[in-house]
């Protein structure tokens, strides 16, 4: 984790404070359960809860782990320093340490995915607003980079919308998945603890019992939860790459907002770079790059080894702290994007009419032309723009095939932007009130 790509509600969960204090809540519940049972006495498991307002000292922690080469005995052996060797002795009856800490990972993961989905609602919010407000903006649509037919700003807006609405289902089924826990003891067999402590554990920390659990809950589980922060980071830069494109010189139909003061180049004081979306295209990579580990985790010896923890120890707080910062720092750019209508009609308007070529095409068919001859036609003056800088609709008009077929009014008609948007209402009805996955 950079703190520069951090904010601190996300990061607190990492931290080792956060970690030793749903170890210690999920010892002290097991302890209960285990007390209810008769297992222990009611008395030891009433010691555990008196930490329950104890600071743990993760200086003296690692302290003891750096003798005993084990962090979970580490913290074990810190409790009864401050519960007592005789009240403690109970704690972590028949439990094994992947107990604790693949459950405390789940924990630690379903609470980055309801702050990450808290930040996709935001995101949501400001393309909404800005799809709506921008619903009848006409621009042009682009295909491989090239002037294609007239869309509208809007269009592109609720385009974003679906696909992080999508983005945001997954999400909650990655939850769904990762909401599990597991307190089965060693190989997963139930054999010094009973699977009611796992249920009892589970219950009060917000988890369901992972059905078979060997000794590790299964990693296919984490796969599937880094697997859809990688797809979410890929539709963010997504976003950042149609922004960044906006804000070329050379086509300027929206930007970043430029704040006072600002400056965007050491060199070139006219500059005003497209920073943030960049930025996001390379956090996106970022949470990319933990999609892999996480899948090859999944593969472990028998019943358990450790060739995972390492890597979730890095990727767990990695990609949900830097995902966290990128949905709220595009949020923060899409509610603040300058949006300019006038250059988006003058870019439509760059090649004179060249946009609306298809409509003549299908028109030259519909008169009873043959679709071979009417894209002859076509294309014939459509060439005489792109390297003439000549009127689409005059050489229309000029040409004596194209206007046996079509009358002038006919031509005429053909230029009208309505055309294009008169779908618009349609699409937005699908996107925004039927919902879009």
């Amino acid at each position: 984790m950079i703190p520069r790509y951090a904010r601190p509600e996300m990061t607190a969960i990492w931290s080792p404070e956060t970690k030793f204090r749903i170890w210690y809540e999920i010892e002290a519940h097991a302890c209960d359960a285990q007390a209810n049972l008769g297992v222990i006495p009611k008395e030891n498991a009433a010691a555990v809860w008196r930490a329950k307002d104890v600071e743990f000292d993760v200086a003296r922690i690692d302290e003891i782990e750096a003798v005993t080469k084990h962090d979970v005995i580490a913290f074990l052996t810190h409790l009864a320093e401050h519960i007592g060797s005789e009240e403690a002795r109970f704690v972590h009856q028949g439990m094994t340490s992947s107990d604790v800490l693949d459950t405390t990972l789940n924990v630690q993961l379903v609470r980055a995915a309801d702050i990450l989905l808290a930040d996709m609602d935001k995101l949501l919010a400001a393309l909404k607003t800005r799809a709506y407000e921008h619903k009848d903006s006409v621009r042009i649509g682009r295909s491989h980079g090239i002037h294609a037919e007239p869309t509208t700003m809007g269009l592109t807006f609720a385009r974003f919308y679906a696909e992080i609405a999508r983005g945001k289902a997954r999400l909650q089924a990655a939850r769904t998945e990762i909401a599990t826990g597991a307190i089965s003891g060693a190989v997963g067999t139930f054999a010094n603890i009973d699977p009611a402590v796992e249920e009892h554990v589970c219950e009060q920390m917000g988890l369901r019992p992972e059905p078979i659990s060997t000794q590790v809950i299964p990693r296919d589980r984490h796969a599937m939860f880094f697997a859809t922060l990688g797809v979410i980071a890929s539709s963010i830069e997504n976003i950042a790459i149609e922004i960044r494109h906006m804000q070329r010189t050379e086509v300027l139909e929206a930007e970043e907002f430029f704040s006072p003061g600002q400056k965007g180049s050491s060199a070139m004081p006219h500059k005003r770079n497209p920073v943030l979306t960049e930025n996001l295209t390379g956090l996106a990579r970022l949470v990319r790059m933990t999609v892999i580990p996480a899948m090859e985790n999944v593969a472990l010896w028998h019943e358990r080894d450790i060739s995972h923890s390492s890597v979730e120890r890095g990727i767990a707080p990695d990609a949900t702290v830097t995902l966290d910062f990128a949905l709220n720092r595009l949020a923060g750019v899409v509610e603040k994007l300058v949006v300019y209508p006038e250059t988006m009609l003058a870019n439509m308007n760059k090649f004179k009419g060249l946009v609306m070529s298809q409509r003549v095409l299908l028109a030259l068919t519909q008169a009873g032309v043959s679709r071979e001859d009417a894209y002859r036609l076509v294309q014939r003056n459509a060439m005489k723009v792109w390297e003439q800088g000549k009127d689409f609709k005059e050489e229309l008009l000029s040409d004596a095939e194209v206007t046996a077929a079509l009358s002038a009014e006919e031509i005429e008609e053909k230029f009208d932007l309505g055309y294009h948007t008169k779908h618009v209402d349609t699409i937005f009805r699908r996107v925004f009130e039927q919902g879009a996955l």
